[in-house]
């Protein structure tokens, strides 16, 4: 029989009072809070920048193509969702609704600064080893503000929420980088999220203490 995990409960009620979150503009049109799901457990967090309108639909976050593509990116890694924990560093769709119909944006710094009451604590809970960032907004936002995704991803920096933190590209991105030429930068995603995967399970392994120096496991990157 399978352990639960002792911050389930906890995690539980932090996601039902996100699911009441009025803090910000987003809650006055949204559909579903995306809190995130898989292994409370889990020793690698990915992370993404927000939900989309099949996100917003389901209340499940990476559940539209780039979603789809996230799940190959896994399973070619031995992976699965219920292996690792997937989250966004906000919890609700951001839109511009100025034509009548909604059309996704970026969300902006009060909408970000707003969700993080709900992130770190989640991060807290979860308590992983390893947090990848899913494309470069939401590097920027738990990475660094000036943080360039095609030199820098791949490369390990430091974190309070975590051992360590890396960016890998957005599926999104990579769908539509397969329209011009080659895998559009799969071959990349494959890639960083093995290393994330392998880093968080030795990471896992030794249970050293998060202030104890972690090298050589991990070479961290320039400003990291």
């Amino acid at each position: 029989m399978k352990t639960v995990p002792a911050n389930l409960q906890a995690l539980e009620s932090l996601a039902q009072q996100a699911r009441l979150c009025q803090s910000c503009s987003l809650a006055e049109r949204r559909r579903n809070v995306v809190f995130g799901e898989g292994d409370p457990a889990a020793p690698l967090v990915l992370i993404g920048e927000g939900p989309g309108d099949q996100e917003d639909a389901t209340g499940r976050p990476f559940v539209g193509r780039a979603g789809q593509l996230l799940d190959q990116a896994l399973a070619d890694c031995g992976l699965s969702r219920q292996d690792i924990y997937i989250a966004n560093t906000v919890k609700c769709r951001a839109c511009d609704w100025s034509t009548g119909k909604p059309v996704n944006r970026a969300p902006n710094e009060d909408e970000v600064q707003a969700c993080r009451q709900w992130l770190w604590p989640q991060l807290k809970l979860i308590r992983p080893q390893v947090i990848l960032c899913i494309g470069a907004p939401s590097a920027k936002n738990l990475i660094k503000k000036n943080f360039k995704i095609t030199q820098e991803r791949g490369r390990f920096f430091r974190s309070e929420h975590a051992r360590a933190i890396l960016a890998t590209l957005h599926p999104a991105y990579i769908l539509r980088q397969r329209n011009i030429s080659g895998d559009g930068g799969y071959s990349l995603l494959v890639a960083d999220l093995q290393k994330a995967w392998e880093t968080a399970l030795e990471l896992h392994r030794r249970r050293a203490p998060s202030s104890s120096p972690i090298q050589p496991a991990i070479d961290f990157g320039e400003g990291g």
